[in-house]
């Protein structure tokens, strides 16, 4: 299905040459800034649940089309991920650029139970490591937030 291929691919960015999960990410982050400074982290919040719902929807359909198990072109999980981490971010350049570089690093590791997540079948598979990789990411943001370091 065409719908669900483009929206599991973030209209295309999942198909930049270098990288596509980080550009992601990246994309991520403005549209982030602009739902926390218009509705605050209620709205931030909302639009990462309906991300992750519409993704696991997307890149069920995705992986069935395609035959791959976790497609590198299905970015809608980074979307997911990088809003749940800026959750606990302060709106500003440092409190956001932690939770990218947070992110990333869980996303990119994986250590349990992120691992764990990523077996899931499905577009819960391709889904729920990113999910729990942002609230990971989420809860180191929190703790430099409420100690003042960001």
């Amino acid at each position: 299905m065409k719908l669900a291929s483009t929206i599991s691919t973030l209209f295309g960015i999942g198909y930049a040459p270098t990288a596509p999960g980080t550009v992601a990410s990246l994309a991520a982050l403005p549209l982030a800034w602009i739902l926390s400074w218009i509705g605050g982290p209620w709205w931030l919040g909302i639009a990462a649940v309906a991300a992750s719902a519409i993704g696991i929807w997307a890149c069920h359909i995705h992986v069935r089309e395609t035959g791959k198990t976790d497609p590198s072109e299905c970015v809608i999980d980074e979307l997911a991920g990088q809003w749940i981490a800026c959750l606990a971010a302060p709106l500003s350049l440092p409190g956001y650029a932690v939770a990218f570089a947070a992110f990333r690093l869980f996303d990119i590791a994986k250590p349990w139970p992120i691992s764990a997540a990523e077996r899931a079948p499905g577009g819960w598979g391709v889904m729920v490591d990113d999910i729990v990789a942002g609230i990971f990411a989420g809860l180191i943001v929190a703790v430099l937030r409420w100690t003042g370091l960001i």
